[in-house]
């Protein structure tokens, strides 16, 4: 029943949050349901023993939040720092336990309304990074736009069992 309009009703199709930034040329999203907060780029303190990935830590209100440079998840070169790069700080679900995590991007643009019968399913190929970090695609503004599974994504089991073996990538 996605997509469905009632006749005579002024709703738009059944729609979700997201919010909508840039790595490199691409543009991505990730659920705003997954969004603690957005701060600036601030440099992490480094922790030896690492992924490549795993920039460092941040204080954020006194709490320590691990920082992921989402460019090197992707294989990708590492993030260039600029004047717009900002760390996104998002919860992640691992084992019924909530993780808090940093992301660093390029630039943050805006929180959008993304209809879901625009949401493509993921492509079996072409795609800029691995398709299991895809839940979707969409087209906004004349624009494709990456929606993130951010599960897939920042599998904290991933980042953790590169920390426990100490495996610099």
């Amino acid at each position: 029943m996605d997509g469905l309009v009632v006749v005579g009703s002024t709703k738009s199709p059944r729609s979700q949050l997201f919010l909508k930034f840039t790595l490199g040329q691409e543009m991505f999203a990730i659920g705003i349901q997954h969004i603690r907060e957005i701060i600036e780029y601030s440099p992490p303190s480094a922790v030896p023993m690492t992924p490549v990935a795993l920039l460092g830590v941040i204080n954020v209100r006194g709490s320590v939040v691990p920082v992921v440079d989402l460019a090197m998840r992707f294989g990708w070169e590492a993030t260039t720092i600029g004047r717009r790069s900002s760390i996104v700080i998002v919860e992640v679900m691992h084992q019924e336990q909530k993780h808090v995590l940093g992301l660093l991007v390029d630039r943050v643009n805006a929180v959008a309304e993304i209809a879901s019968n625009t949401i493509e399913p993921v492509p079996a190929f072409g795609a800029s990074i691995h398709t299991d970090f895809i839940a979707g695609i969409a087209k906004t503004d004349e624009r494709f736009v990456i929606i993130l599974s951010i599960e897939r994504t920042l599998s904290v089991a991933e980042i953790a069992a590169g920390i426990q073996a100490g495996e610099p990538g």
